[in-house]
């Protein structure tokens, strides 16, 4: 059978069909996104990479389990994402995160945890994170957020997202409420320990940078909190920073 077209296509255009099917074929393929995966529950991990294992697009590297077998395994292998518990041995997630920005720079870190509180989703985007996730979502959103966040997206799972949005508006009511009001004043030890809250540290570590009991700690937590009428740690940082006693990085 003739080509109709063939008469009126001139002899360098012949036949460049299989040419540009070759040439699709030869195309690079983008990269896969390189993900290590820390969690201090193996049979977790497991299914992680099982799950992760097939999608094209994403290539787990490594795993740890614990804070500092992840910061070791991310400046050894340089991933693109981080998938991090907030709760580990050894090492926290919180902890963890800050150290894997420093010893990697260009890892983005999406925490996936069970904890829901407030403090610890705060804490882990000031540590650097970029996702906060809960384990109850599906595997397919656990994908999902993964190639999100290495597109330069945020991910917070909508539970926590909306805790915080109602935190926040209760704050600035509040401020409204109280803004002709001076500030209460805090006496020098209570800035100190305001700013050690403010960076995410715990009661426990608190006392051994004061060299003070966790007892005095918790007693200058309670009072800072009272003076400012404030419920939680996470209003006490977010004052700290609106305040300017602690400048985030």
């Amino acid at each position: 059978m003739t080509d109709s077209f063939g008469p009126m296509m001139p002899d360098a255009y012949r036949n460049r069909g299989p040419e540009r099917a070759v040439l699709r074929a030869e195309l690079p393929q983008p990269e896969p996104i390189r993900v290590l995966v820390v969690d201090d529950h193996e049979l977790f991990r497991r299914g992680l990479e099982i799950v992760l294992a097939q999608e094209e697009d994403i290539e787990v590297i490594g795993e740890a389990g614990d804070g500092a077998e992840a910061v070791h395994k991310a400046a050894d292998l340089l991933p693109d994402i981080v998938l991090l518990d907030v709760r580990m041995p050894r090492r926290g997630g919180i902890e963890a995160c800050t150290a894997i920005k420093e010893v990697a720079p260009s890892a983005k870190i999406i925490m996936l945890t069970i904890s829901d509180e407030e403090a610890d989703l705060y804490e882990a985007i000031k540590a650097g994170a970029t996702g906060y996730l809960l384990k109850e979502i599906s595997t397919d959103e656990v994908s999902a957020a993964i190639r999100a966040v290495a597109d330069g997206q945020s991910q917070i799972s909508p539970s926590m997202a909306a805790k915080l949005l109602t935190e926040f508006k209760s704050m600035i009511q509040r401020t409204d409420e109280s803004k002709l009001v001076p500030a209460p004043k805090l006496t020098d030890r209570e800035l100190e320990v305001l700013k050690l809250v403010a960076t995410g540290m715990n009661n426990r570590d608190i006392a051994k940078e004061l060299f003070i009991s966790e007892n005095t700690v918790k007693n200058h937590v309670r009072n800072i909190l009272e003076k400012l009428q404030l419920h939680s740690r996470m209003e006490a940082v977010v004052y700290a920073m609106r305040e300017k006693i602690l400048e985030i990085r």
